[in-house]
């Protein structure tokens, strides 16, 4: 007599499994002064990043079809979200590696690849090689930007950013279409401006200029009552005309780097006396011949940083 043999208690095998392990994320991060390995990502932050890298890409695919206005405007709407999710991180203190890197590569494509590509479908094309060989520039300046941010983290003032931020050079590119893309922008002269605008901001992205970080301003301190007067008179004029009046906001920080830089030359202005030793000083200090001081990993910014936290702002 056949015996049935005893069942099998074992769970039912998952047939993902196999893709669940090959395609996690797997980030080796120091805590508590061990290294230890992290599997999986952090959803909050992540989910600004894409919704940020969603308003990047319909802002090329929306200048493709001729919609200029709604391609600058997302450019802005951009800006909004990717300034979340780095302080979402913190707050929620869910920074990671991946979040940086991808963080970065968001950045990339809505402050770096969009603002060209709009400016370009836009009124750069009409004038041949000058205004694409513009908007290589200024994309090309957007991607060594943020390649020299993400290695100077944690090794410059923060009070300064060294360069204009990728964010506001897109803001300046934009809060030009935004303006003027209802005109009859039919002059040449006008379109070899603008395609000097767009090179001429580009190369201010690489450049060794400072530009004031705000990062020092103490939202959390009492301050005067006038300025909340002053912050909702701000916002009026914003909402009357906000492509005006957000392109000579961003073009006024854009501008104010230089004409800074030059009145320190002249002697007009104070010297900047950082308290820390900037990259360009480094630099400085290693061609000099004399070692270079680094900075120690025990602080909590040096070493570790970028394993550990989300990208900071740079802006960002």
């Amino acid at each position: 007599m056949t015996q049935t043999p005893p069942p099998n208690n074992r769970p039912p095998r998952d047939p993902f499994s196999e893709f669940k392990d090959d395609t996690e994320v797997v980030e080796d991060i120091v805590q508590n002064g061990e290294r230890i390995r992290r599997r999986g990502i952090y959803l909050l932050p992540n989910l600004f990043t894409t919704a940020a890298l969603f308003s990047g890409f319909f802002s090329v695919v929306a200048a493709l079809n001729g919609n200029f206005g709604s391609a600058a405007i997302a450019i802005f709407v951009s800006m909004v979200l990717d300034g979340f999710d780095g302080r979402v991180a913190r707050m929620t203190n869910t920074q990671s590696a991946f979040g940086e890197e991808y963080d970065s590569l968001a950045d990339m494509l809505s402050f770096g690849v969009a603002p060209a590509i709009v400016a370009f479908a836009w009124i750069l094309q009409d004038i041949g090689n000058l205004g694409w060989i513009a908007a290589f520039v200024y994309v090309a300046g957007a991607a060594l930007r943020l390649a020299r941010f993400n290695v100077q983290i944690g090794s410059t003032d923060k009070k300064w950013f060294i360069g204009l931020p990728s964010p506001s050079a897109a803001a300046v590119v934009a809060g030009f279409v935004w303006t003027f893309h209802s005109f009859e922008a039919t002059a040449f002269g006008f379109k070899v401006l603008m395609a000097i605008i767009v090179a001429a901001v580009g190369i201010l992205m690489v450049s060794n200029i400072r530009y004031y970080s705000f990062k020092e301003v103490d939202f959390k301190s009492p301050v005067p009552f006038v300025f909340l007067l002053a912050i909702v008179l701000a916002f009026v004029l914003i909402s009357l005309e906000p492509a005006i009046m957000l392109l000579l906001l961003f073009g006024s920080y854009a501008a104010s780097g230089p004409i800074l830089a030059i009145m320190r030359r002249t002697g007009h202005a104070k010297p900047i006396n950082s308290g820390g030793e900037t990259a360009e000083e480094h630099m400085e200090t290693n061609e000099a011949g004399t070692p270079a001081t680094s900075v120690s990993p025990d602080e909590p910014e040096a070493a570790g940083a970028p394993e550990t936290s989300e990208k900071p702002d740079e802006r960002k």
